[in-house]
């Protein structure tokens, strides 16, 4: 009686990320599945709900995320907004760093759509925690600068020319089309360049101060784990990229483009003045 009075409250009141009756309900219908389950609740753009659905059963890291199956969902049913809920069997509501990678990967996407993740929401029977606060916006405060790709690389009258910054903003726009584009289109054993993305990838993220390790760029790889390791270690051998230990976890090391290829990168995007 209490979950579908929930429902009910749901059907026609709008639904926001902070809204407690939500948190609840959530942890009282999925909280304590013995099984990893992905949720999606499809909002209007006012914010009331269009569909509450589980699109797939099983763990984030072991089964594959099509974004595609997600965004073709919602245009659909013309959602505007989306929370992603998905629960920790465990009993740990902390979001893992593949939550965090696949929460980014889905922002992303969804702004070239004009469709807002929302949220994304780890519940345990007593817990519910945001991924989606933890993702924090670009360096600049900009939610759309990703989708900036400059053809010129002159600067016009008045504007302040930053070679650096119109790099990392060409660079952004390039990885979020071909995101983009595997959303809609699929198909990444067709279309896929695995070497290629990663590499502008770990360009990005040592143009934004942040640093990636080797693990999470596998896992983000439209290629296998180990066919992405045997990527990782060609792109060393060629000079690209080197890797880093972490100082505080011996077993994890970092990856980072060289000197060189991030002058090859800033040229190739447009990072240098004419």
């Amino acid at each position: 009686m209490l979950l579908e009075g929930m429902r009910e409250e749901f059907a026609t009141l709008p639904i926001s990320r902070d809204c407690p009756n939500l948190l609840q309900y959530l942890m009282a219908s999925m909280g304590a599945l013995p099984d990893e389950v992905l949720r999606v609740i499809f909002l209007d753009s006012a914010g009331h709900l269009i569909a509450d659905e589980q699109l797939q059963l099983g763990s984030l890291r072991q089964l594959a995320l099509y974004p595609r199956t997600i965004f073709r969902r919602a245009m659909e049913l013309e959602a505007a907004g989306l929370i992603l809920v998905h629960n920790h069997p465990s009993g740990d509501p902390n979001p893992s760093e593949n939550d965090i990678v696949v929460t980014r990967t889905l922002s992303e996407i969804g702004r070239s759509l004009d469709i807002e993740i929302v949220d994304h929401i780890v519940v345990t029977a007593t817990r519910a925690v945001s991924v989606a606060w933890r993702c924090a916006p670009l360096p600049d405060g900009s939610s759309n600068s990703s989708q900036i790709l400059r053809d010129s690389l002159g600067p016009k009258t008045g504007d302040r020319f930053d070679g650096h910054v119109v790099a990392l903003e060409n660079a952004r726009a390039i990885r979020e089309r071909r995101q983009l584009r595997r959303a809609l289109v699929g198909s990444p054993e067709l279309f896929g360049e695995p070497a290629w993305e990663m590499l502008i990838e770990v360009f990005i993220k040592g143009a934004e101060g942040e640093k990636i390790a080797i693990n999470t760029l596998c896992r983000a790889s439209t290629a296998t784990p180990s066919t992405a390791l045997r990527i990782v270690n060609k792109l060393c051998k060629a000079g690209l990229m080197i890797k880093v230990n972490d100082p505080y976890d011996g077993r994890r090391h970092f990856v980072e483009v060289t000197l060189q290829a991030r002058t090859a990168l800033e040229t190739y995007f447009g990072g240098h003045e004419q």
